[in-house]
């Protein structure tokens, strides 16, 4: 397994402790360190997690020798600075998503990472799950016939508008960046190619972000992907892969459990599918998909496997750029500029 990748976290949010449990069942990392902003937040951060060391402020914790790899969890705004910073200072950095404002940052960041010869990549934890493989799997496979639709919501329902990054246009909030951007990674993941048309439409708060944003994706071979994103509106927050000859449901794509995840594949009901074989495929299979460890360690560990063993990142410079650069065109076509 070769030594564990020393871990230093940038950020004491909610993200930020969600890593920091899951790292406890990773393999191949250990947190050895933290910084805030505030001395307090985190000493009170370290104490909770068992972190060894924790720092008041985000240069200190870049000086630590010790840290090999920096989880960088701020607020969309701070993505590119500080992933800028963490390079320069010699460290590796996932950084959280959306990788930064806007491609042009992120063109920037990983030019600087390639530069110094540090590893760069994005965290789209979904990916390292194994119920994401096992998708994409079955859709290469060819059982569902080619892939002609994707459709994807993530929204949720929140009145905590005060105070709240995801409302402010100054750290570059809004349901698109939040969590849009997992629906769009998606349907590119799954469909390999990025789109060659975008169209979106958009609900803004009165804060200058979107609150519920919706679109459509255009494939160059006709097909098509939708998905709808909101931080004011609930939805099931499913995926589903429509092909010619079947369709798989993801009933939770974004955050897989650790035992039990599954998804269907499916077919038409009443089926009218030409062939002989039609006849004798079952109407409903469902794949159960466990994973090995939490999905945050699993993803500090596909970093450390990067970063340590020369692995492929689980999300490369050009998977991240694409999102980005689909990101500034719906942006573009809602209204939504940050400062």
């Amino acid at each position: 397994m070769g030594r564990l990748l020393r871990w230093g976290i940038l950020g004491t949010g909610n993200i930020a402790g969600q890593f920091a449990a899951g790292m406890a069942g990773s393999h191949r990392g250990q947190i050895v360190g933290v910084g805030s902003r505030s001395e307090i937040s985190a000493k009170t951060f370290a104490q909770r997690h068992g972190v060894a060391n924790s720092y008041g402020s985000y240069e200190q914790l870049l000086a630590d020798q010790n840290v090999d790899a920096i989880y960088l969890s701020l607020p969309n705004s701070l993505h590119h600075e500080w992933t800028l910073k963490s390079l320069a200072a010699g460290k590796n950095v996932l950084c959280e998503k959306p990788i930064a404002v806007n491609a042009a940052q992120a063109e920037e960041m990983f030019a600087a990472a390639e530069k110094v010869g540090r590893l760069l990549a994005e965290a789209f934890m979904y990916v390292s799950h194994p119920q994401t493989k096992a998708v994409l799997q079955t859709v290469r496979s060819g059982v569902i016939g080619t892939v002609r639709l994707v459709r994807t919501s993530f929204c949720y329902r929140t009145s905590k508008v005060d105070g709240n990054i995801r409302f402010s246009r100054e750290m570059a909030g809004g349901a698109l960046m939040d969590v849009g951007c997992y629906c769009l990674h998606f349907s590119r993941l799954v469909m390999g190619k990025e789109p060659t048309s975008v169209h979106a439409v958009a609900q803004m708060h009165e804060n200058g972000v979107d609150e519920m944003t919706a679109g459509v994706l255009g494939f160059e071979s006709g097909a098509a992907a939708t998905f709808s994103c909101g931080t004011r509106v609930q939805a099931d927050n499913a995926a589903a892969i429509c092909g010619t000859d079947g369709y798989v449901e993801v009933p939770v794509p974004w955050k897989p459990a650790l035992t039990g995840a599954s998804f269907t594949i499916a077919r038409s009901t009443p089926p009218k599918q030409d062939g002989p074989a039609a006849s004798s495929l079952p109407p409903r299979q469902t794949i159960t998909a466990d994973a090995t460890a939490p999905l945050y360690a699993m993803e500090a560990d596909d970093f450390a496997a990067a970063v340590l063993d020369g692995a492929a990142p689980t999300v490369s410079r050009a998977d991240s750029l694409g999102n980005m650069r689909v990101l500034d065109e719906i942006r573009r076509q809602i209204g939504l500029r940050f400062p």
